[in-house]
C-alpha cells in the first residue's frame, strides 16, 4: 500500500507545488486526489479556505531535498522540545466584555468611515455600546450597496473592522456594524427560520442542517432555541463559517401500567 500524505495551498496548483518541493518529485509524476479546491471567501477576508490534496507516495524511499545547516539545527531543536498545542474552547454564548475606552471607539469610527467612504458617499456613522458589544450604525448613503447581496458586503466590512479594532485593543472586543436597521431585520428572519427548522426536526425526527453561518448568526439561533422543547442545537466545523445542526431530542418511552 502506498503512503498517503496531505498537502495544502491557496489553490490545487500551489498544493501540488508544495508536494513537489517536499517530495523532490516533478508534478507530472505525483499521483494525487483533490480533497478540497479551496475558496477565496468574501473579498479574500471572510471564509477563506485552503485547497487540500492527498498524495499517494510509493513504498520506495523518496529522497528528500538536502537541508541547509540552519534548517537542520531548527529541526533538531524542535525534536528535543516537543510542545503540545491545544485549541482554546470557543463559546457560542454571548459574553460580557469590558467597556471600550473612547479612544478605541473613535479609532474604530474613523477606520469605518474610510471604508464606507470608498464605497458610498454621504453616509453618517454613530456608535454605542450594548452588553459588551461595540455597535457602529451607518445611516444615509447607498445602503443597498453597503449591505450587499444577502448581507455579504456588510459582513466583510464588519469582519475587517473587528480585526482592526482588536489589533489595537488589549481585550477581545465584539464588533457589529449595522446599516439602516438591517441587523434587526436579519435577527428577526433568523429567529423565524430557527423555529421553522426546529418544527421540521421534531416532525421528521431527523437532524436539520442550516448552511454555513458566522458566529453572530449562529448565536442568534442557539439563543432562540435554547428553551425550545424537543430540540437541541450544535455548531459543527472549524473556522469563521460553521454549520449549525438542530437535533430532535429522543422522547422517553412510557411503560404501560398493568
Amino acid at each position: 500500500m502506498p503512503e498517503v500524505l496531505e498537502f495544502q495551498g491557496k489553490n490545487v496548483e500551489q498544493a501540488l507545488e508544495n508536494a513537489s518541493d517536499k517530495l523532490n518529485l516533478p508534478k507530472s509524476k505525483i499521483k494525487h486526489e483533490v480533497v478540497a479546491y479551496g475558496s477565496t471567501g468574501i473579498f479574500g477576508l471572510v471564509g477563506v479556505k485552503k485547497a487540500k490534496i492527498k498524495v499517494f507516495v510509493p513504498n520506495k524511499k523518496v529522497e528528500a531535498k538536502p537541508r541547509k545547516a540552519s534548517e537542520t539545527k531548527i529541526a533538531e531543536e524542535n525534536q528535543k522540545e516537543p510542545k503540545e498545542i491545544r485549541k482554546p474552547a470557543v463559546s457560542e454564548q454571548p459574553e460580557e466584555n469590558a467597556p471600550c475606552d473612547e479612544e478605541l471607539i473613535g479609532y474604530g469610527q474613523q477606520a469605518l468611515g474610510k471604508i464606507v467612504k470608498s464605497i458610498s458617499e454621504e453616509a453618517d456613522i454613530s456608535s454605542e455600546q450594548e452588553k459588551g458589544k461595540l455597535i457602529y450604525k451607518i445611516s444615509g448613503g447607498q445602503s443597498g450597496v453597503l449591505i450587499g447581496k444577502r448581507g455579504q458586503t456588510l459582513e466583510a466590512i464588519q469582519y475587517l473592522l473587528e480585526k482592526m479594532i482588536n489589533k489595537n485593543s488589549g481585550n477581545r472586543v465584539r464588533v457589529l456594524v449595522d446599516v439602516e436597521g438591517y441587523l434587526a431585520k436579519r435577527k428577526s428572519n433568523l429567529q423565524q427560520m430557527a423555529m421553522r427548522m426546529a418544527d421540521k426536526a421534531k416532525r421528521t425526527k431527523k437532524p436539520v442542517t442550516i448552511g454555513q453561518m458566522n458566529s453572530h448568526d449562529r448565536r442568534i439561533i442557539h439563543i432562540q432555541l435554547k428553551d425550545e422543547r424537543g430540540v437541541r442545537t450544535q455548531s459543527l466545523g472549524d473556522g469563521y463559517y460553521r454549520k449549525l445542526m438542530i437535533f430532535p431530542k429522543k422522547q422517553g418511552v412510557r411503560k404501560k401500567k398493568s
